[in-house]
């Protein structure tokens, strides 16, 4: 009779791939992103109105932290949950409009939650964006 082996049987481990940095002054500053899109700071206004899980119609102000592409992460007071569906109206720069005021309206669905800030009391809210979108002059989002 052969002796059965007890001791654990572990994949082997995988190779990572060695990181390469540029070597110049800004070598030391580069921040790797492994998101599949860039996400910009950008504190612009933003109007949220969605549905809160009991029903309830909420619209709030706040400013978006970051933004990219595909999505958003801003704070909000509201109690909204994943599977969201929220709306964005965000106000745009001037520049981007020849002194016209413009408003990108835009809705997505909320994909992650942070734990409310102490000091805030604010949630954090990361939601990606649908496919559609309007930029519209503010004066037309108004009626």
């Amino acid at each position: 009779m052969t002796k059965k082996s007890t001791a654990k049987k572990t994949a082997p481990k995988k190779a990572t791939p060695k990181k390469t940095l540029r070597k110049d002054k800004d070598a030391a500053n580069i921040e790797i992103n492994r998101r599949r899109e860039w996400r910009f700071d950008l504190p612009l206004p933003v109007r949220i109105e969605g549905k809160l899980p009991q029903g309830k119609k909420f619209k709030e102000i706040t400013k978006i932290e970051n933004i990219s592409s595909k999505g958003v992460y801003f704070s909000l007071d509201s109690g909204v949950i994943i599977g969201s569906k929220l709306n964005l109206v965000i106000d745009m720069p001037k520049e981007l409009g020849g002194d016209k005021k413009l408003k990108l309206c835009l809705g997505g669905l909320t994909v992650r939650l942070e734990e409310l800030d102490e000091k805030t009391k604010k949630q954090g809210v990361a939601l990606r964006f649908h496919k559609k979108y309007k930029i519209m002059p503010e004066d037309l989002e108004k009626k």
